[in-house]
């Protein structure tokens, strides 16, 4: 505390959570949440945190990204594998994550590469590639528990985010579709496109429905979640590419995905789906 104690930015009460040791809990007087911020990333290195202007409340929303947040994977470039194809689409994919491309360029370039796979390709790439991210499945699990409503919104596709959808606990899904004829991925994609828009679009809507005072929580790693991020009274980037990392007030890059709960004050005894 004392390398905090002579930055720039004051602290005015600093303790550990009773119930969880590894927790440090920092208040400071004033307004400049970009200080704090930066205080704390020059003294913690790779911590988890959520910087709030008052005190961290359970969300009554979550609207969490897919890909390589809620799963450890990005799903079109394990699905390109199986055309040959995943060090191509695997490229356009880290620099559409990085902000360097149009998302709707970069995605509609990748799905036109699958042109003529197999559709039952998409069900081998489910089962043999997906996997759930550390701690993804209690997360969504405890938050419903207490009432919070989740969303899984995906630039990605309905064929793996339902699937993720159900085996987490989401409470809805929006994606993209990939357009299948005859058993096979003609290369395009069926019906409007979900981008950076869309998740904006859609935390939004379900606030909406929830009121004023509700509070949101979102997650997301690339910088099609950027405006979501930035929306939601937590935005957290997980594990995140460096320009969805600037924009959140929240971070995981130590632990796994239920440090968001621990930082929600949730004690372990009452995680659920653990």
């Amino acid at each position: 505390m004392a390398a905090l104690a002579d930055s720039a930015t004051p602290i005015a009460h600093a303790a550990m959570l009773d119930f969880c040791g590894d927790v440090l809990q920092l208040e400071s007087p004033g307004d400049d949440l970009a200080g704090l911020q930066a205080a704390i990333r020059r003294h913690f290195d790779d911590c988890d945190a959520i910087i709030a202007r008052n005190v961290i409340t359970l969300p009554q929303l979550f609207v969490s990204d897919m890909d390589s947040t809620m799963i450890g994977q990005e799903c079109i470039d394990e699905l390109a594998d199986f055309a040959g194809l995943k060090e191509k689409v695997a490229a356009i994919t880290e620099r559409a994550m990085q902000g360097e491309l149009d998302f709707e360029s970069a995605l509609r370039e990748r799905v036109g590469l699958l042109e003529g796979l197999d559709e039952d390709a998409i069900y081998r790439c489910l089962d043999e590639r997906i996997r759930p991210t550390e701690g993804a499945k209690v997360l969504v699990e405890t938050l419903r528990a207490r009432g919070c409503r989740s969303v899984l919104v995906t630039g990605g596709f309905h064929h793996f985010a339902d699937v993720v959808a159900t085996m987490l606990g989401f409470d809805r899904v929006v994606g993209n579709r990939l357009e299948v004829v005859g058993g096979k991925l003609t290369g395009g994609l069926d019906g409007p496109i979900a981008d950076s828009s869309t998740k904006l679009a859609v935390l939004r809507e379900e606030m909406a429905k929830l009121g004023e005072e509700a509070v949101s929580m979102g997650a997301g790693d690339g910088a099609n979640d950027i405006p979501m991020l930035e929306a939601a009274n937590y935005g957290i980037a997980y594990r995140a590419k460096p320009k969805a990392r600037e924009a959140a007030n929240g971070w995981v890059e130590r632990g796994d995905l239920t440090a968001l709960l621990k930082l929600l004050e949730i004690p372990e005894t009452e995680w659920v789906g653990a």
